[in-house]
């Protein structure tokens, strides 16, 4: 069971769930998708409460209740027992060995099974190192005081007309789902000794709404401001690698460099990194404010997320000290605001030499045709430069980057996909309870991704091939995996390469893969077009009443068909001869059930220790 992987879900849990459990279910969905539909009936000016509107609700109702209450077959049935079955026994089990641990591999989509007490040491450990937490030895959960200075910043600034009543209510937390932080580490099981990656999960913590919308407004304007020496995506790599080819420094004497930040997140100093923030909006806002925001409102917010770093970890509570949360949104724009700075020198450096210089958050990649101790000379000087940034480098002719192997052989570019050697070959396997519109996707997605990071046809090849077995591993029907090759093939011309291993045509489709924007970079441009005066984060979306968008759940058996039954019903009652509705739009958007992540992993401490006692008056 394990081996199918985190996202893996079990087929028909709703089904096997108590009928009390179905039952709030159906009602859950009747409520949920008849609200939003009477909502759009209701802004395009037709009845909710006519003949045909109770008629039509009535029928929905039924359709939903028949949709789960319908028998499965025979065969979906047994297959779901048993998943579900072993999964029950997995629970037990791990709720009777405290002493094992079950958790996300960093980096991947396995289970990390081992000793509990060996990476709670690693945790600890890690604290110690780092000295970037310190514990509340008076046992006080920090929580009360933490809303409290949340609510009373937000009331401030709201009194002093410093931010709108919307935004107010947008950065207020959620009272229903307060909770404190807890802390979790995920290993790294591709270095040696086996090192945690910190984690501080406060998706509920009282300032993550105001570290969610911070990052939404910093980080378009530093993507603009450094777009040319960050890399968003391996993509950008590779481009940056041809562009630099074509301009004709590419030799036989080329290196690359690649540099880890060690634990940037939390060795960036408070103040410093505070300080290097009011620099940065000094110089690229406009009239000391982005947009309707000034930059004092701006700090105030920053040092509140930063002030309220706290969290659980066994049966104690802890305070970051130093940097931010790994885990927090904020967290992110102000380590590469603060690295901006810090690398200024380095990216100098590349551009007087025509070299490049590229970072993706704590990972760094330069090329070089300087002599190895010119440019020891140059990395030395960048590691004493700030005591608090501490990086690994490697310099060689072949290097890892992302997911890209880079090689200079004898003066050629040869890029090709980079594979841990401790992940083994993984896609969401074809049995997972998850729409089949999902599994169709996987071999396309994972050839594009190939085409776009090879830069030799067999390599192309034999990656294709890895991507086959990998997908047959996963139970993908051959004949379902040669339908989705034969389509990528043809939809981007290239059957030449299909047919036969012509380095022409693939040196054809490679380029035209790597030029095509990719949705990432599409949201990314959207973003750029002026964020310092307009920040799309404090405009309101307008809506748009010529859509619906519908959340179903999506489980094996007759459920599958709800989609189909949906658009049946609205054609019959809302779609007739002559009816002015005939525009709306219907997005129906599968929400699936539990991963065995959520199933067996267990982070949290308990509920008391994260929670308020009592809830505090707003």
């Amino acid at each position: 069971m394990l081996m199918n992987g985190l996202k893996y879900i079990i087929p028909c849990q709703n089904r096997l769930s108590r009928q009390s459990k179905r039952n709030k279910s159906i009602e859950d969905t009747y409520d949920t998708i008849s609200a939003k539909v009477k909502k759009c009936l209701g802004d395009n000016q037709t009845s909710i409460k006519d003949e045909r509107a109770n008629k039509a609700f009535s029928e929905l109702k039924q359709l939903i209740s028949d949709l789960y209450e319908k028998p499965l077959s025979r065969t979906l049935l047994r297959r779901a027992r048993r998943q579900h079955k072993q999964i029950k026994y997995l629970q037990t089990f791990l709720s009777n060995r405290p002493d094992i641990i079950i958790c996300q591999i960093d980096k991947s989509s396995g289970f990390y099974i081992g000793d509990a007490t060996t990476i709670e040491l690693k945790a600890y450990e890690y604290m110690s190192t780092t000295k970037a937490c310190k514990e509340i030895v008076n046992g006080h959960c920090p929580l009360a005081d933490n809303l409290r200075s949340v609510q009373t910043l937000l009331q401030h600034l709201l009194q002093q007309k410093a931010i709108t009543k919307e935004l107010y209510d947008k950065l207020y937390p959620k009272m229903d789902k307060l909770e404190l932080a807890h802390f979790h580490g995920l290993p790294k099981v591709h270095k040696v000794g086996i090192p945690l990656r910190p984690i501080i999960a406060g998706i509920h913590a009282p300032a993550t709404l105001t570290s969610k919308f911070l990052n939404n407004l910093l980080a378009p304007i530093y993507l603009k401001v450094a777009r040319e020496t960050t890399f968003i995506h391996s993509i950008d790599v590779i481009k940056q690698l041809e562009t630099y080819v074509d301009n004709g420094y590419f030799k036989s004497t080329t290196r690359f460099i690649t540099a880890d930040v060690k634990n940037l997140y939390t060795m960036i100093p408070r103040q410093g990194a505070l300080e290097t923030l009011i620099r940065f909006l000094l110089k690229h806002s406009n009239n000391r404010k982005i947009g309707t925001l000034y930059i004092d409102t701006i700090l105030r917010m920053a040092r509140l997320i930063l002030d309220t770093n706290c969290f659980a970890y066994k049966n104690n509570y802890y305070q970051q000290i130093h940097g931010g949360a790994m885990g927090s949104a904020f967290t992110q724009v102000l380590a590469n605001i603060y690295m901006l700075e810090w690398e200024q020198d380095l990216i100098q450096h590349q551009l007087e030499h025509g070299e490049i210089y590229g970072r993706y958050i704590d990972d760094i990649f330069m090329t070089t045709n300087q002599s190895l101790d010119d440019i020891r000379i140059v990395l030395e000087k960048a590691k004493h430069k700030d005591i608090n940034i501490e990086i690994e480098c490697t310099i060689a002719s072949t290097v890892n980057y992302l997911d890209v192997i880079t090689t200079n052989e004898e003066g050629q570019l040869k890029t090709t996909v980079y594979h841990k050697p401790t992940a083994e070959p993984y896609y969401l396997p074809y049995r997972s309870d998850h729409p089949h519109k999902y599994h169709r996707n996987i071999p396309y997605s994972a050839l594009t991704r190939a085409a776009r990071l090879c830069s030799n046809v067999h390599d192309f090849n034999l990656e294709r091939l890895r991507i086959e077995m990998s997908l047959l591993l996963g139970q993908y029907p051959l004949k379902m995996i040669t339908n989705e090759f034969l389509r990528f093939f043809q939809m981007n011309k290239a059957m030449p390469i299909f047919q036969q291993l012509n380095q022409q045509a693939y040196q054809e489709l490679h380029q035209q893969l790597l030029n095509r924007t990719t949705q990432k970079e599409t949201k990314s441009n959207d973003r750029m077009k002026d964020p310092v005066k307009y920040s799309a984060i404090l405009h309101k979306k307008p809506w748009d009443r010529n859509k619906i968008f519908l959340r179903y759940l999506y489980e094996s058996g007759p459920l599958a068909t709800f989609p189909k039954e949906f658009n049946s019903w609205w054609k019959k009652y809302y779609l007739f001869q002559g009816s002015h509705l005939r525009h709306i739009k219907l997005q129906l958007i599968p929400k699936t059930n539990s991963t065995l992540a959520r199933s067996l992993i267990h982070k949290k401490p308990p509920r008391t220790m994260l929670r308020l006692s009592e809830e505090p008056n707003n």
